[in-house]
């Protein structure tokens, strides 16, 4: 499992805000590119983003899910990737003196990337996630949302 931290100058609930706006999740996550759609009941458990991840014209289009949403301290989603396969992604919010720290996590769990060694994938999410995260502060600490 690969593991990111970063302080930000905001708080968990402005964190949440910006992930409850499934239509900014191309905004924050590293290899999405555009939205096609977000179920009306996001980011309620169960609810999808239909997003599209690579460059045009090599476009995939793909579905997350969330499996847990507990603001704003905790949400868990379901990150489908196809060929590469699926992960469960963790985002945690805690207060801070300055504002917040929030950390992902990120476990393939299903398709090729299960079989591929940590010793692989997890360097290759860490460096992918610590952008993600970077994006995400941009987008909370601005108030978007």
């Amino acid at each position: 499992m690969a593991t990111n931290t970063r302080d930000m100058a905001c708080t968990p609930e402005d964190v949440f805000r910006v992930l409850a706006n499934g239509w900014l999740y191309p905004g924050w996550v590293v290899g999405a590119s555009r939205m096609r759609d977000v179920d009306e009941t996001w980011p309620d458990p169960g609810a999808r983003l239909y997003h599209s991840f690579g460059v045009w014209p090599a476009l995939l289009d793909d579905t997350t899910w969330v499996e847990e949403w507990n603001p704003p301290h905790r949400a868990v989603l379901r990150a489908r990737g196809w060929p590469v396969g699926e992960a469960r992604v963790t985002i945690r919010a805690r207060t801070t003196p300055s504002g917040c720290q929030v950390r992902i996590d990120e476990e393939p769990v299903k398709g090729p990337a299960t079989f591929v060694p940590a010793l692989i994938t997890t360097p290759m999410l860490r460096w992918r996630n610590a952008e993600t995260l970077h994006r995400l502060a941009y987008l909370a600490e601005a108030g978007a949302g």
